[in-house]
């Protein structure tokens, strides 16, 4: 399993390479279907105090490709948004996988 990490005019972090690769650990182990995983991070100029700090998630699986995308204060809580999101539709597809 590979996870890679890009950053878009913010510096490298080994502290959020840390957080999100613990995260998505927990998603990998809970669905072993997953192949690879791609990680942006990036910052917005915004007028809105809460959003700016992205975090794009592209997970491959068999198939299809899956992608969430969350911008808030800071990249902790995106990080945690977009991984809700992907838990989300990793389960949907785990049912229409079972369905079949």
């Amino acid at each position: 399993m590979n996870i890679n990490f890009e950053y878009d005019d913010v510096k490298a972090s080994n502290r959020l390479e840390i957080m999100a690769a613990d995260k998505l650990q927990k998603l990998i182990d809970k669905f072993d279907f997953i192949v690879n995983v791609d990680v942006f991070f990036k910052t917005e100029n915004t007028s809105d105090p809460n959003t700016g700090f992205i975090c794009n998630i592209r997970l491959n699986t068999p198939g299809s490709t899956l992608f969430s995308v969350s911008s808030n204060a800071n990249f902790e809580t995106s990080i945690a948004n977009s991984i809700y999101d992907l838990d989300r539709q990793l389960q949907k597809r785990k049912a229409k996988m079972k369905m079949r």
